[in-house]
């Protein structure tokens, strides 16, 4: 696979091996202990260089498409349900971190219900829980449209479907459909990192403007990124919401200028670091490079040989 692959998905799991001792511990906690250096232990108590859900279901997708060649939406489900029931695609076989949507439309599916009929579908289901494993999809669907033209309709159709797999609620579909405008303009792009987000922000209202602006209007604070990187950190929420989990990772990109500084900035929020972090590392990967990735928190993760294996 392309470079970018091994850039964006180390992004993902370094970052989210960052969050997992941490999660749930509060802003306050972080400020008077900050993140410096990959941990261990904490949360869950798992050992240094441990990733958790985020990391799982993003190699679960990305072993799907590599396997299939496609986007193959029961093939990944299946994986989905290997990696909730057996503990597939995890570092040691088993799982200790799942979101309450995810874990209901996984049972969901295994008991008849169809893919792309699995996912929760009401406005408190609007958790981050697809938008921590879309970048897979995402990378698939960048190669798709310039190698293939795929046009734009049916990359975001592909784009939500796979978010709707746990995640089907419009607002939850347009934060992966965000995502990937995001992906393709720091791939397709000159020029500095927040130049290439607001071009992917600007794409993205300008695909969901007509259809879709109730739910669009939900992610206005993004529209000029000039004005959102001066709030201060106090008007940043790092909780599971789905919202509130993109601006948070939008707004650690722009504030910072290594791979380093911006996973330490999403990690020191604190709440959801995990995922913040995880979420924030796909584009921060992707824009800084997988040798810009800190080799001393690399060379920590587990079974990182295996995630070799799959990305080569």
């Amino acid at each position: 696979m392309d470079n970018i692959w091994k850039s964006g998905m180390y992004g993902v799991i370094v970052a989210d091996a960052m969050g997992v001792p941490v999660e749930f511990t509060s802003r306050e906690d972080r400020k008077f202990d900050p993140v410096i250096d990959m941990r261990g232990y904490g949360t869950y108590n798992q050992p240094e260089g441990t990733w958790s859900d985020d990391s799982s279901m993003a190699i679960a997708t990305l072993a799907s498409i590599r396997d299939k060649g496609k986007i193959d939406y029961k093939d990944i489900m299946d994986r989905f349900h290997d990696w909730c029931m057996y503990g597939a695609y995890t570092p040691f076989d088993e799982v200790f971190d799942i979101g309450i949507a995810t874990s209901r439309a996984i049972m969901k599916y295994s008991t008849g219900a169809k893919p792309l009929e699995s996912g929760c579908e009401t406005e408190w289901d609007n958790g981050n829980g697809s938008l921590m494993r879309i970048l897979p999809i995402c990378l698939y669907i960048f190669e798709q449209q310039k190698n293939l033209k795929l046009p734009d309709d049916e990359a975001i159709d592909i784009i939500h479907n796979c978010s709707a797999l746990t995640h089907a609620h419009l607002r939850s579909k347009i934060a992966c459909g965000i995502y990937y405008f995001l992906v393709k303009a720091i791939l397709d792009k000159d020029g500095e990192l927040t130049e290439r987000l607001q071009q992917g922000v600007d794409n993205a209202f300008k695909y969901y403007s007509e259809s879709t602006k109730s739910e669009l209007d939900n992610y206005n604070r993004l529209i000029s990124l000039s004005e959102f990187k001066d709030i201060f950190e106090d008007q940043i929420r790092s909780t599971g919401y789905v919202v509130y989990t993109l601006e948070a990772a939008i707004w650690c990109l722009i504030n910072t200028s290594s791979y380093e500084e911006v996973i330490l900035k999403a990690v020191n929020l604190g709440d959801d670091t995990d995922t913040v972090a995880a979420i924030t590392g796909g584009l921060a990967g992707l824009y800084y490079g997988y040798g810009n990735i800190p080799e001393k928190w690399k060379s920590k993760l587990q079974k990182r040989e295996w995630i070799d294996s799959l990305l080569n």
